[in-house]
Order: structure tokens, then sequence, then C-alpha cells
């Protein structure tokens, strides 16, 4: 047991785990946004395009409610929700076009940077220092400044 839960520790500990966290939250947060557009902006915009009240409007009633004497409910109405189906709609396109920008402009910037290090010149290697000479040949080097003197 306590290999599996620390097997789930390192699970958790990676960076894609807490990388898809964010992402979550962010499209929950942004789910939310687009939600208030559409609910508050575009709906009623399209409501007023077709002359309706709210989309509500556009739905289409199949069988009423019926209702007992004393007001209470016998049968539910059966309704087709157009309207909050147009909304969903309209929500579902509005979420794809800014994540069809989003990926749209990632690419752009991953491509311009592919080109600008393809363009970079490749950097010159740095020559390599000159290898410590051996014990032989410092003595040899102290032989022939011997000589040298002697010589002169």
């Amino acid at each position: 047991m306590k290999k599996f839960i620390q097997e789930f520790k390192d699970f958790i500990a990676r960076g894609n785990v807490l990388d898809m966290a964010v992402g979550v939250i962010i499209a929950t947060a942004f789910g939310a946004i687009t939600t208030a557009l559409v609910s508050k902006v575009i709906t009623p915009l399209l409501a007023f395009l077709f002359n309706a009240p709210n989309t509500d409007a556009l739905n289409i009633t199949l069988r009423a409610a019926e209702l007992a004497a004393d007001g209470t409910v016998v049968k539910e109405a059966i309704v087709l929700g157009l309207g909050d189906l147009l909304g969903a709609i309209v929500n579902f396109i509005v979420i794809a076009f800014i994540v069809f920008c989003i990926i749209k402009a990632f690419n752009k910037a991953k491509t311009l940077a592919e080109k600008k290090k393809a363009e970079e010149p490749a950097p010159e290697p740095e020559p390599e220092p000159e290898p410590e000479p051996t014990k032989e040949e410092l003595l040899l080097t102290e032989i022939r400044d011997l000589l040298k003197k002697q010589s002169k």
C-alpha cells in the first residue's frame, strides 16, 4: 500500500498533471465567460432578430401543461427547447472559434520561432584548448632550453 501511495504522489507531482489541472481550471472559468456572453449578449440579440421577447419564445410546445381546478399540474408540458438548443450551439461556436484562434496563433508563433532558429548561423565551435604537455614533453623542453644556454 505504501508503494501505491508513493507512486500516486510521484504521479501527482509530475508537471504534466499540474499543467492539466491548471488547464481544467482555466477552461472552467473560460466556460463561465462564454456562457455569460452567449446568455446575456448573443441570445438577446438572436431573440431581437426573431422578434421574440426571449429565446424561450422560440420553443415549440407539443403539449400544453394540464392543470387541475386548484391550479396544480396534472400533466407536465412537452416542449421542444429550440431556444436552449440555439444558445448551446452559439456557445459551442464561440468556444470553438476562440480555441481555433488560440491554436492558430500558437502554430504561427511556433513556425516563426523555427524559421528564426533556422536562419540563425550555427555558432562556431570554440577551439579546443591545447592539451597539457606530458611529463616527458616538459622534460624534453627543459633539456632543450639547457642545451641552448650551453651553446651560447
